[in-house]
Formats: structure tokens, C-alpha cells, sequence
């Protein structure tokens, strides 16, 4: 039994069942036995677009580039990225923003990480970028024009649940049996609301994040100019159902089986994304499709070049792209977001 399992018992029994989103928070982000505070498993438990193709962080780099300019090429201005991992991402954007004269010169590098093994992975790779680290969205600098980006970041944002019964919704809960056991249940109550919007669904999934996301970018945004660009998975047409999945060495297991031992993910409602962004005055680009959004950033093109340039590599190099673009496998499942302050330009490739 692992020393969570045993806290989440002890706690259950003493306070009662446990939200979905209680229980996502104390998994992933619980300081000393959260699967992100000391067990990352990226490379191993999942794998991320940047970790499949150099070809992806090179386009977010560019773009990035583009985007400031677009803004004015202010000087200074925060570069700010969440949910970094073994920084592979930014390592990439840096190096090929650097074609873009003035844009790194001018950028000051800010990393949002809860985990302090990638931090110390991202302060040494990013060592000449000298990167600031803040614990949340909430210490976004204001005094400087905001540049943002998170890739595979909202899906790790912990969600509700709730289950339609008869006539009636009741909320996830997580419970013990009579041996102990974590097991998922339904709240004895109903809970209240009007659900009529949902008579096609027999499940909701609710990010409670998402909404404070939302307020605190228009809150910088509203003092400083920014962009921020997200690239997860999820429907752009409708809440998801039931989509918790729990990840242990690159298999899919049990939500339930291992906590703090393995990665939760949820997907992310876009549309209910684009509903709170406009809600709180942001303008929206997109949410489009990963493939789409790489496609108009110029990816054939690019991977040419590589294919170019080390010819011997040809078939991994097309093999890695392809997987960022084919609807098959990353293509139209990923999608692209941006949240921008009001005023200014339209984003590029949306």
C-alpha cells in the first residue's frame, strides 16, 4: 500500500467521499506524494508531441515569433510556458525563435511548474535563458506584454463528474467498500440545477479550472497585452463523457489502481472553454485541429528541410510528423486555442 492510498483512506473515513477533482489534485499535485511533485513520468508513462518531433516546437517557436511581432516587438516581454516537462518544448522554441531577430534578446523566460524534479530538469537545460519559475497562473507578470503557451497542460486540470440517474444527476464520488477499497459512487443526493441542455448525455465532465483560467489571463490581459496558445485533446462540439483515464509505464490501467503513482488525464471541453474566454472579454482564435493549425504553419515545408539535411533519417523524420498531423492519430483529436487581450490583431493560422 502506498503512503496516498493510505491518506486517502484514512481521509475518506474520517470526511466521507471524496470529489472527482478532490481526488485528481491530491494525486497529481500533492507536494509529498503527488504523481507531479515526485514521480514524473514523462518518456515513460506518456509521451508528448515535443518528445515525438523537434518539427513541432520549431512551428510553436515561429509562431510565437510571429505573434510579436504582430504585437509590436515589445521589449521586454514575458515568454511565459505551463507545464514545461523536461523542457523539450521551449528548448525548441528558443532555438528557432532565435531566427526571428530581437525575439529572444527581448523575451524573459517565465516556466509555471508544480513538480520540483522538471524544475530542476528545466533550470539546467534552460540555463542560458535563465528562467523564472512561478507556481500558477495567478503570478503572471503584468508589467510586461505576455506571451503563453501550454501543450498537453488544461488535460491535467482536475474535473467533476456527474451521472445521469433516471431523472436525476448525482456527482462522482470516490468512496471505500467494505474492504477498504477505493471505489467510485454517486452522491445519495441529487444535485440541483437544470440539466435539460444534457438530455442526450448520461454523463458530464465539469474542469472547475478552467473557469479560473479564464479570469485570471483577462485579469493580466486587462493590465498588459498577451496571447495564450493551448494545445490538448477533447471535442469542440460539447462537454465529453466519461474520459478519465489513468496512466502507469505507457498502459492504461484503473483510475483508481495506483494513485500518485500514475498520470490522470481528462479531456478538455473547448467549447466550454471558448464560452468562459468570451464571457470574461478575451478574443478567441480557433479552437481548430492540431493537424490543421501545423499545416498553415508551413510543416510540409519544414519537413522537407529536415528530410534534406539528413537524408539517412528520412523515414523516422516523416514517420514522427506524420503522427503530429494524421486524423488518425493526433491530427484532429489535438486541438489549438488561442486567448488574446481585446485589440489586439487576429492570431496567424487559425
Amino acid at each position: 500500500m502506498t503512503r496516498l492510498r493510505h491518506r486517502l483512506q484514512s481521509l475518506i473515513r474520517r470526511d466521507g467521499p471524496l470529489s472527482l477533482s478532490a481526488y485528481m489534485t491530491l494525486c497529481l499535485h500533492d507536494q509529498e506524494d503527488g504523481y507531479y511533485a515526485s514521480r514524473p513520468g514523462l518518456g515513460r508513462d506518456f509521451i508528448t508531441a515535443p518528445e515525438i518531433s523537434q518539427v513541432f516546437g520549431e512551428l510553436i517557436g515561429l509562431w510565437l515569433a510571429h505573434e510579436w511581432q504582430e504585437m509590436g516587438r515589445p521589449s521586454p516581454f514575458a515568454l511565459v510556458e505551463a507545464g514545461p516537462g523536461r523542457a523539450t518544448l521551449m528548448q525548441d522554441i528558443l532555438r528557432a525563435g532565435a531566427s526571428v531577430p530581437g525575439f529572444t534578446e527581448a523575451s524573459q523566460l517565465f516556466l509555471i511548474e508544480a513538480s520540483p524534479p522538471l524544475r530542476r530538469i528545466q533550470a539546467d537545460r534552460l540555463e542560458t535563458a535563465r528562467p523564472h519559475f512561478i507556481d500558477d497562473i495567478a503570478s503572471l507578470p503584468v508589467h510586461m506584454p505576455v506571451l503563453f503557451v501550454a501543450n498537453e497542460w488544461l488535460d491535467c486540470l482536475p474535473a467533476n463528474q456527474f451521472f445521469r440517474s433516471g431523472q436525476h444527476w448525482h456527482e462522482r464520488l470516490i468512496g471505500l467498500d467494505a474492504a477498504g477499497t477505493l471505489r467510485f459512487g454517486l452522491s445519495e443526493q441529487p444535485v440541483p440545477g437544470d440539466f435539460a441542455h444534457l438530455e442526450k448525455h448520461e454523463c458530464l465532465e465539469v474542469q472547475p479550472g478552467l473557469e479560473t483560467l479564464t479570469a485570471r489571463l483577462a485579469a493580466c490581459f486587462s493590465e498588459t497585452p498577451g496571447r495564450a496558445l493551448f494545445i490538448d485533446y477533447g471535442p469542440d462540439h460539447g462537454p465529453a463523457d466519461d474520459s478519465l483515464r489513468a496512466y502507469q509505464n505507457g498502459r492504461q490501467i484503473d483510475p483508481l489502481q495506483a494513485p500518485g503513482l500514475s498520470d490522470l488525464t481528462v479531456d478538455v471541453d473547448f467549447s466550454r472553454l471558448t464560452r468562459l474566454a468570451h464571457g470574461h472579454g478575451l478574443s478567441v482564435a480557433g479552437p481548430c485541429p492540431q493537424g490543421q493549425f501545423l499545416q498553415k504553419l508551413g510543416i510540409e515545408k519544414r519537413l522537407e528541410r529536415l528530410i534534406q539535411a539528413s537524408p539517412q533519417h528520412a523515414e523516422t523524420i516523416f514517420s514522427a510528423v506524420q503522427k503530429l498531423v494524421d486524423p488518425e492519430v493526433m491530427g484532429t483529436r489535438f486541438k489549438a486555442i488561442c486567448l488574446s487581450s481585446a485589440g489586439l490583431p487576429d492570431a496567424t493560422a487559425f
